[in-house]
């Protein structure tokens, strides 16, 4: 399964709701797609779509995913990673009127160079190949996912095993 999401932000997102609603369309995805569509406005024709999730359910979509696509938001490729996912990211652009500026390819291109644990789509027109090389492209990656809190109480349990002389 294919989970798409477009976050919360209050500008529409057609262009890669559309996109991936053609490749499930033309038969070029035959996986089953699962769209959280937000404030766009397209309506897809062969995916199945909600505008929002609860987080539950968005937990679980992560989760089940075998491909998790999304916008340049933190908050939502981070889910992906935090269940040890690699997600393809297609930022917002303010020349599609998706969002205010570019600050989203600006950010996924500094957490992509950075970690190499995200795969950064700018072209929309390379995302079907992205999604049909999927797993040869992950396969190259390096980076991974380290939580803050996983390392901090890692680090914490060292220095009281210490203190208290274990």
């Amino acid at each position: 399964m294919i989970f798409v999401t477009v976050g919360t932000h209050e500008q529409q997102f057609n262009r890669l709701i559309e996109c991936i609603d053609e490749l499930k369309t033309s038969g070029e995805i035959s996986d089953e797609v699962v769209v959280q569509s937000g404030f766009s406005d397209y309506v897809p024709k062969s995916c199945k779509w909600q505008k929002l999730f609860g987080y539950e359910e968005m937990s679980k979509l992560v989760s089940q995913a075998d491909i998790i696509i999304t916008h340049g938001g933190p908050a939502s490729f981070i889910a992906a990673l935090q269940v040890g996912k690699i997600p393809i990211v297609v930022p917002r652009k303010a020349a599609f009127n998706e969002h205010v500026n570019d600050h989203q390819v600006q950010f996924c291109t500094a957490v992509e160079e950075k970690y190499g644990n995200i795969i950064l789509v700018e072209d929309i027109s390379k995302l079907k190949e992205t999604i049909q090389n999927y797993a040869e492209i992950v396969s190259l990656r390096t980076g991974k996912f380290e939580s803050n809190n996983a390392s901090f109480n890692s680090r914490f349990e060292e220095i009281v095993s210490k203190l208290i002389g274990e």
